[in-house]
């Protein structure tokens, strides 16, 4: 995991590579079933970038569970757009449940302030939230983040289910931008 890559316009240099990632993933899941196996939680992973985080983290639980997809988006480009549409929201199996939201990455909060408000008007026994990657620098909001895979600093990435302009996603490894 060497090379350079060209997303779009941008250049991104290696910056995880698959293994690394996969024991992210492992301890994210070792702790997640720590705490609700026999819960019966349903998860709902966020469309389109945990994609290839929740298969992964699905894999390596040590339970079985029902999941689902949902989809809110703020970004355009590398930034935030501030405003959360919604294209797939929460189905109505969530009421009731321990609902656990599997995101690829929180960076301002922006977009996951707005799924847990959405979540809460279906009653859920207990909301948790789990993110591959975590950007503490940029966080503005103030909800509980139950399980982080790992803190990173404020750049942005590619790869494992995360893109640029809907482009990069395929990567087993994740780059960083290059020259900000």
């Amino acid at each position: 995991m060497t090379k350079i890559i060209t997303v779009n316009d941008r250049q991104f240099k290696p910056y995880l590579t698959a293994s690394e990632i996969d024991a992210i993933v492992g301890d994210v899941a070792s702790r997640i079933s720590a705490d609700l196996k026999g819960k019966n939680p349903l998860f709902c992973a966020t469309l389109t970038g945990a994609f290839m985080f929740m298969s992964d983290l699905a894999k390596k639980l040590d339970f079985d569970a029902d999941i689902c997809f949902v989809k809110y988006s703020s970004y355009s480009g590398m930034k935030t757009t501030g405003k959360v549409t919604t294209d797939l929201p929460f189905p109505e199996k969530c009421r009731g449940r321990h609902v656990v939201i599997v995101e690829d990455i929180i960076d301002t909060g922006i977009t996951m302030d707005a799924v847990i408000g959405e979540l809460k008007r279906l009653e859920p026994a207990g909301i948790y939230v789990a993110t591959l990657f975590f950007k503490p620098g940029s966080f503005k909001k103030n909800f509980k983040i139950d399980y982080i895979g790992r803190s990173i600093p404020d750049d942005f990435i590619v790869g494992y289910g995360m893109d640029y302009n809907d482009y990069g996603r395929f990567y087993k490894e994740i780059y960083v931008v290059e020259n900000n």
